[in-house]
């Protein structure tokens, strides 16, 4: 007689969050710390260190200065609250077993609503500025016979062109909409 595992039953789950999932999800201060920690922390952590240093960020105090009861606080709430629920939406894997967590392939449609603005823009202002300046170059050349006014024309034109393609990229991408995270009906 052979003593067999139970299997774990496979969760069928859609291909993209529901924005009422994601902003559940979002909505506890304690989850959004578990994901920016495991996203500093290469994908992974134990139990104990995430409770330690979300017990720190809560008290304000180096991870050294946590005492028992803030970790345990903590530490609970983790393990028996916002930890399974992020498994369960797939944003992460948990085991209780080992006390382990790892970021899941659902963390990636949570990534526009975490990432700060400093993160995430690319100075624009800079880019065009630049480019501002080459532009003159460019006239001032074409105005010395250097390089024909047409030509200069068309340099313009052209890296304008790419910068404003590139920008227009960039946000379409960055867009929270039903692009980064399914429509709730």
């Amino acid at each position: 007689m052979s003593i067999q595992k139970p299997q774990r039953r496979e969760r069928r789950r859609p291909d993209r969050l529901s924005r009422d999932t994601v902003f559940s999800i979002l909505s506890n201060q304690r989850r959004r710390h578990v994901l920016r920690y495991l996203d500093r922390n290469r994908g992974s952590a134990s139990l104990r260190d995430l409770a330690e240093r979300i017990a720190a960020w809560e008290n304000d105090v180096p991870v050294s200065e946590v005492d028992y009861k803030q970790r345990k606080r903590v530490y609970t709430s983790l393990h028996q609250t916002h930890l399974p629920k992020l498994d369960e939406a797939g944003i992460v894997e948990y085991d209780r077993n080992r006390g382990t967590i790892t970021l899941a392939d659902r963390a990636a449609d949570l990534e526009p609503y975490l990432a700060t603005p400093d993160e995430r823009d690319v100075p624009w202002w800079a880019c065009y500025l630049g480019l501002s300046a080459l532009a003159a170059c460019l006239v001032a050349a074409a105005w010395l016979g250097v390089v024909s006014g047409l030509t200069a024309a068309g340099l313009i034109v052209a890296l304008f062109a790419v910068v404003a393609g590139a920008n227009a990229y960039l946000a379409r991408r960055d867009r929270i909409d039903g692009d980064a995270v399914a429509d709730a009906d």
